[in-house]
């Protein structure tokens, strides 16, 4: 009995999720339509309970003119059990500082305020789990668990949506930290105009998002992993 108690508890601690890290810097190759466009770098710094997510988006070569500036996401927010709970959200182009995109969530208020261009306005109805279009990303690391099929809310610089995914095999893709075997999350599109987003995952690498595509009129952006740093 005693052997069969250790070989069950050896089998969960095997298939448990690794605990999330402390620090992350991961570098993206960005391809348009199939095109290199440049690089995007992540980085992840969690304090405490605390978290700073950031992405910055840099074109190169021929396609720079499209992207002549550097595009910088940024997430922060809180650590909790059930995965990442961005407080604040910001978007912003060094080339257009004039529009950069506030989203400040209220989790006691249950509501957002956006600030973009000297206006501002709020909605309520934020809802457990939502997360911003940077964060939702990485929220697979932080979840106590892997889920099927899913819904949530994404806050972005100046709105709010409501995201469905469902779950596939995403077979195995090839990244700097090996071959990976990955699970595949697609955006459910509602109506024909909604950006398709799809994320593959890594179970083995704390789900790591080692792929993403976005498609919306008629371009398609992918990222994929060529660097990653982490420290749990």
């Amino acid at each position: 009995m005693r052997k069969i108690l250790l070989l069950v508890l050896s089998l969960l601690a095997a298939t448990a999720q690794a605990a999330p890290p402390q620090q992350m810097s991961l570098v993206y190759d960005l391809y348009r339509n199939g095109h290199k466009l440049g690089q995007v770098t992540d980085t992840f710094v969690r304090s405490g309970s605390r978290y700073t997510l950031t992405s910055e988006t840099r074109a190169s070569g021929p396609l720079k003119v499209l992207w002549p500036g550097t595009i910088r996401l940024e997430s922060t927010g809180l650590v909790t059990p059930q995965g990442l709970r961005p407080t604040q959200f910001r978007h912003v182009r060094s080339d257009a500082p004039k529009k950069l995109a506030i989203a400040g969530l209220d989790w006691t208020q249950r509501s957002i305020t956006w600030q973009y261009k000297g206006k501002s306005w709020r909605a309520d109805g934020l809802q457990d789990g939502a997360q911003d279009q940077l964060s939702q990303l990485y929220q697979f690391m932080f979840m106590p668990r892997l889920p099927e099929d899913f819904s949530l809310q994404v806050v972005s610089g100046r709105d709010l949506n409501d995201y469905d995914y469902e779950r596939s095999e995403g077979g195995a893709t090839v990244t700097p930290l090996g071959t990976l075997p990955t699970r595949l999350y697609q955006r459910v599109k509602q109506k024909p105009d909604e950006k398709a987003i799809a994320v593959w995952i890594a179970p083995t690498k704390q789900n790591l998002p080692v792929r993403v595509r976005v498609f919306e009129e008629g371009v398609s952006l992918e990222q994929r992993l060529v660097r990653a740093s982490i420290k749990d």
